[in-house]
């Protein structure tokens, strides 16, 4: 329980930055209502409630069945059989993220239905099975992670070039929006556990780099489906914003039914798959088996909660916030703004935290957690300033900024130490999660709906890929400047 009070105290001063923020902004230039403020409070309170629950139950439950299935794999000598488990579990645990069903649920809403939310879900969930197996290949195989993500996105660049523009921010969001706060934890274990068993500086420098690949998966198959589909643009706006709310309280207690369900659909494969190599492999003990059901209960309640919070209480205020700056009529607003949202927003994703807490336990304490978290805060504050640049300036279009950077993250791949190279990639899709895929993008649509002439679908979404980008850049920049500084040491 010790440890639950101290995740909560924890959370609760990662929350209040952002919190701050949007009450200065609403009893300044941009008020957002009464009614709707106390719901982004209300939904504040949810968040901090739910992610603490959330943390403490991803540590009992979702990353130790995530290290024994990795372990269990590793073990097996039948590559069949690590390709179709790995496949088996990338797709269930995807098909169920969070973040990717509110990703999915916004662009069919924007596309009016032109591409559903069943759909992309299921082509995503198929992309991610995919390059999980070749992750774990990888791992078995020792192939090295950089040469591997050249190859991989050396065949994403080229089919940026042949798709359909507005294929391509669906493509990159989908990537960043899958590794989210139940694919996470589970990936980054499953890796642990397959590297471990290696053991030495190798599994140190093999326990990352999995989600990196996984988080291919979506952009390979959201891509490769624009050139099958009949569809050879896609467009969409959404209404202004207007509060409908029939009540505060109620705008919680409506969500609540909805959530529980979505979540408890989120963790029945998991917990099925659990049950079952339980009976075939693991054999644990009465005790380690209640442990991890356990930690899955507090995963599920945690969950819950926080998405009740970021729903009902987050998302419209987000919207309506973007909304009110970008009508203000003053671009240099809007990007400051931008920048400050994106550094203290990643305070509050339930990965980043699960990512920064294993780098310190895998590396013995060598790489503080805080140094990658306030590194990971400045790319994103950078990412989501060049967001709202591209919304506000037309001719700067999304692959101007996605294709630069993505050579530049491969490139630094090559210098950086190997260690830091797969923290990055990983770190790019963890800073990506549910808050993300909620209130910046949320935001990003309120300011494009504010402009004249501005594409919501063209030119907010991308907001999240965006984010899952400058954390490759600036993490390897990090690792650079970390070997540099032991090269001066050992000559000194």
């Amino acid at each position: 329980m010790d440890i639950l009070i101290e995740k909560l105290k924890d959370v609760t001063r990662a929350v209040l930055p952002i919190s701050i923020i949007v009450l200065i902004l609403n009893f300044t230039i941009a008020p957002i209502g009464i009614d709707l403020m106390l719901r982004f409070l209300i939904g504040s309170i949810f968040l901090i409630v739910g992610l603490g629950i959330f943390l403490f139950g991803a540590d009992l439950g979702i990353e130790s069945i995530g290290s024994l299935m990795g372990s269990t794999l590793a073990k097996t000598k039948k590559l069949w059989l690590v390709i179709g488990i790995g496949f088996l579990l990338g797709f269930l645990i995807t098909i169920a993220e969070p973040s990717l069903q509110v990703l999915a649920g916004q662009i069919s809403y924007v596309t009016s239905g032109a591409l559903s939310q069943s759909a992309l879900v299921f082509i995503v969930s198929v992309g991610v099975g995919l390059l999980l197996v070749v992750g774990l290949i990888r791992l078995i195989f020792n192939i090295h992670l950089n040469k591997l993500l050249t190859v991989l996105y050396g065949i994403v660049l080229l089919l940026v070039i042949l798709a359909p523009e507005s294929f391509l921010s669906i493509a990159f969001d989908s990537g960043g929006a899958t590794t989210g706060s139940m694919t996470v934890p589970f990936i980054l274990s499953l890796g642990i556990g397959v590297a471990q068993l290696k053991g030495g500086k190798v599994s140190e420098e093999d326990s990352f780099g999995l989600v990196a690949i996984a988080s291919v998966g979506p952009m390979l198959a959201v891509l490769s489906m624009s050139l099958f589909a009949n569809m050879d643009s896609l467009s969409g706006q959404i209404d202004k914003v207007v509060d409908n709310s029939s009540g505060i309280i109620s705008s919680f207690t409506n969500q609540i039914p909805g959530i529980a369900l979505e979540v408890f659909m989120s963790l029945l494969p998991l917990l099925s798959l659990f049950l079952i190599f339980n009976i075939m492999f693991f054999k644990l003990s009465k005790k380690q088996f209640s442990k991890i059901l356990k930690g899955l209960l507090y995963t599920y309640l945690g969950l819950v909660i926080f998405l009740t919070g970021v729903n009902a209480g987050f998302m419209e205020a987000g919207n309506t916030l973007g909304y009110n700056i970008a009508s203000i009529g003053k671009n240099w607003i809007i990007v400051l703004i931008g920048f400050i949202l994106g550094f203290a927003v990643i305070f509050a994703e339930p990965a980043v935290h699960v990512l920064t807490e294993q780098i310190e336990e895998v590396t013995s304490g060598h790489i503080k957690g805080k140094i990658i978290l306030y590194t990971l805060s400045i790319g994103v504050a950078v990412a989501i300033a060049l967001s709202m640049v591209r919304i506000l300036i037309p001719e700067v279009r999304f692959w101007h900024i996605i294709v630069p950077g993505y050579l530049l993250a491969v490139i630094l791949s090559f210098f950086s130490p190997p260690l830091f190279t797969g923290i990055a990639f990983d770190s790019g899709g963890v800073a990506s999660g549910p808050l993300t895929a909620t209130f910046i993008l949320a935001f990003a649509q309120g300011v494009a709906q504010a402009i004249e002439g501005a594409d919501v679908l063209l030119d907010a979404f991308g907001v999240i890929s965006m984010v899952a980008l400058t954390p490759l850049i600036s993490i390897q920049i990090l690792g650079i400047a970390y070997e540099g500084k032991a090269k001066r040491k050992e000559m000194n």
